[in-house]
């Protein structure tokens, strides 16, 4: 199933390390941040797992919950936490969906057949409150992620939601942001009080409103 930023997050049921969720309800009124790996018992997923885990307070903070997947059962995911917890210094504290029989990874195309036929690549999804899917990222199998990437999109995308503001490039928490285009002048007078610099008309930088 293809679908773009916007789309509802496909909604379903599954067995996970913390028992049987519905995603949907699983979420709640959360940030979700959906990602698989290619297979248990494998070396760049132990250090993704295990660095997830260190910075999982960081998604807590953000009202954002993290749970992964990939094509091997849960027994074998709790198998697996044994080695994580040993080899990076953090116990998995987070959900894992046990997925053999590749129902979720066929709904949310996470297997690329270019790739592989098997196993699932490096696909990330960061999906709002409303079910909308607001972020995805692929990448091969044999590079990791950086997690501290998706935690700064995660912050651009809270602060984008609540405010007419957009962030510029390589921007981070704290930083100043960009007034939309849309937003008259006269009307960022009243959003934006700490006032702003005009770079060009369409180029306005001003402090970033909730901090």
């Amino acid at each position: 199933m293809a679908f773009r930023l916007g789309d509802t997050a496909p909604d379903f049921t599954a067995e996970t390390t913390e028992g049987t969720i519905n995603f949907h309800e699983w979420l709640g009124d959360s940030w979700g941040v959906l990602f698989s790996h290619p297979k248990d018992f494998t070396p760049v997923c132990t250090t993704e797992l295990g660095y997830i885990a260190k910075i999982k307070p960081e998604f807590d903070k953000r009202n954002a919950k993290v749970i992964g997947l990939s094509v091997d059962s849960v027994a074998d995911h709790g198998k697996w936490a044994a080695d994580i917890e040993e080899t990076q210094g953090a116990a998995v504290n987070f959900p894992m969906i046990g997925d053999p029989d590749k129902k979720v990874a066929d709904l949310y195309d996470m297997i690329h057949p270019n790739a592989s036929d098997t196993v699932t690549v490096r696909t990330v999804f960061v999906i709002g409150p409303d079910k909308k899917v607001k972020l995805t990222i692929t990448y091969p199998q044999s590079c990791g992620r950086n997690f501290d990437e998706i935690l700064r999109v995660i912050d651009s995308l809270q602060l984008s939601s609540g405010y007419s503001v957009s962030t510029p490039v390589n921007w981070k928490d704290g930083e100043d942001v960009i007034i939309m285009p849309s937003v008259s002048d006269d009307d960022a007078k009243g959003k934006f009080p700490k006032g702003w610099k005009a770079i060009k008309p369409y180029l306005r930088l001003t402090p970033q409103p909730n901090k």
